[in-house]
């Protein structure tokens, strides 16, 4: 009760409003989303205008980044559990402004790719801050209900994302992508400066010393369903960069859909979007659990049945966007979840905790991604046999962090209880 209740007290004393709250926080994890998504429609270009030859190899365009992105997440969490939160952010967000500007002038592929392993680092800091300052304000199902609200806003990006990439190339070469993921940068820095307020409480700052980092590491390491979340949503995370990876290529050269590609990607984002907005609606009642546990069989009953298709037919492309929103449905309902299930433990480390569990999601989730995307042999099937496999490595996690024993809750639902009221209050005190 102690805990929920001071949970709603951090809550009630944000200076902003609730909503702008979470709009900020999505635009700063959005950051991340727009430098991958945005890229899409001009791989081909950038392929052709810096010499790569395989096309596969365009895809370390975004390989490089989310790897920069994994890394990076290592290095803020330990700095902004000593320095709070406002600091590390600005110095993430310069180094992501200048690195994108760098790479719209970037001579070769070479150098592209390392300026963009440079942005990731510096989009690190955005992912780290916006789930540590969730996790300092909120717990519990509130923490998962507020994730999935950031997410949904968050996945308004893929949707207009490559649309903005197609439309930039209509009047400009593809080194003006980069220079919009600048100004897009610049406008949210200057958002951050002017409104986020500093959630990391001064007794729980951590000295900045070898052996305080290495005693956060293995505090996190060693918390099983902590450690056991991460990894169930490092593989689910996998099968989304698996797809953005090879997307473009499914799209244009398997379906020749051409320009209409931003608005089919864009139609399955919004799929994706709304599935987070359903969680953040049923999480409240149903739980984090039972609802991302169940959610999380339907996501492999789905894929496995996408396999077993792709084997047996040369899938048309309706029927192929079909199974594809079908397992977005249900993926709302686990990254955020997930998440929150993960970082639930581990409240005095929040910066620490999200470096871990981001560094695992991207480095290693884009690692594993980058695998199926390479496997591309100019089917469906790879990506597919890609999403069935990492759904049962993640249900393999759930079942060492429950002890085999799935769709038990261990939080009560929001309702009429004496520390829900305490935290009901909270919440409209932030709104």
């Amino acid at each position: 009760m102690d805990k929920q209740i001071e949970a709603s007290q951090r809550a009630s004393s944000l200076p902003i409003p609730r909503w702008e709250f979470i709009a900020l926080c999505a635009a700063l994890m959005a950051l991340n989303s727009l430098a991958i998504d945005i890229m899409l429609p001009a791989l081909q270009q950038i392929g052709a205008s810096l010499g790569v030859e395989s096309e596969n190899h365009r895809q370390y365009v975004i390989t490089a980044y989310m790897l920069g992105f994994g890394g990076g997440q290592l290095l803020f969490g330990p700095i902004s559990d000593r320095f709070g939160r406002r600091a590390p952010l600005v110095l993430g967000l310069v180094v992501y402004v200048v690195a994108a500007a760098a790479a719209a002038i970037a001579p070769s592929f070479t150098l592209l790719l390392t300026w963009r392993l440079i942005q990731g680092i510096g989009a690190a800091a955005t992912r780290v801050i916006a789930v540590s300052i969730v996790r300092d304000t909120f717990e519990g199902r509130r923490m998962a209900e507020v994730m999935s609200l950031i997410f949904m806003v968050f996945m308004a990006i893929p949707v207009i994302a490559p649309g903005i990439g197609q439309f930039v190339m209509l009047f400009a070469s593809w080194h003006w992508i980069f220079v919009t993921m600048a100004i897009g940068a610049l406008i949210v820095s200057t958002w951050a400066l002017l409104r986020l307020p500093e959630t990391l409480h001064p007794e729980y700052r951590r000295p900045l010393t070898v052996s305080s980092v290495v005693s956060g590491f293995r505090i996190v390491l060693t918390n099983r369903l902590t450690l056991c979340y991460a990894f169930a949503s490092t593989f689910i995370f996998a099968a989304m960069f698996g797809f953005i990876s090879s997307a473009q290529q499914i799209y244009i050269d398997v379906f020749h859909v051409g320009e209409l590609f931003p608005l089919i990607f864009a139609g399955v984002a919004g799929v994706l979007a709304f599935s987070n907005y359903l969680n953040s609606r049923l999480v409240g009642q149903i739980g984090m659990r039972r609802l991302s546990q169940g959610a999380l069989l339907i996501f492999l009953c789905i894929s496995l049945a996408w396999l077993v298709v792709s084997l047996e037919i040369q899938m048309p492309l309706w029927l192929f966007v079909a199974f594809f929103a079908g397992a977005m449905l249900p993926f709302g309902g686990l990254g955020a979840n997930f998440n929150a299930l993960a970082m639930e433990p581990l409240g005095e480390l929040a910066g620490t905790a999200a470096s871990i569990l981001g560094f695992m999601q991207t480095f290693l989730g884009a690692l594993i991604g980058a695998a199926i995307g390479q496997a591309y042999n100019g089917t469906v099937t790879p990506l597919a046999a890609g999403f069935c496999s990492v759904s049962v490595a993640a249900l393999l996690m759930i079942l060492i962090a429950e002890r085999g024993r799935m769709f038990q809750p261990h939080n009560p639902p929001v309702s009429g209880h004496v520390t829900d009221l305490h935290e009901n209050k909270g919440l409209k005190r932030v709104a």
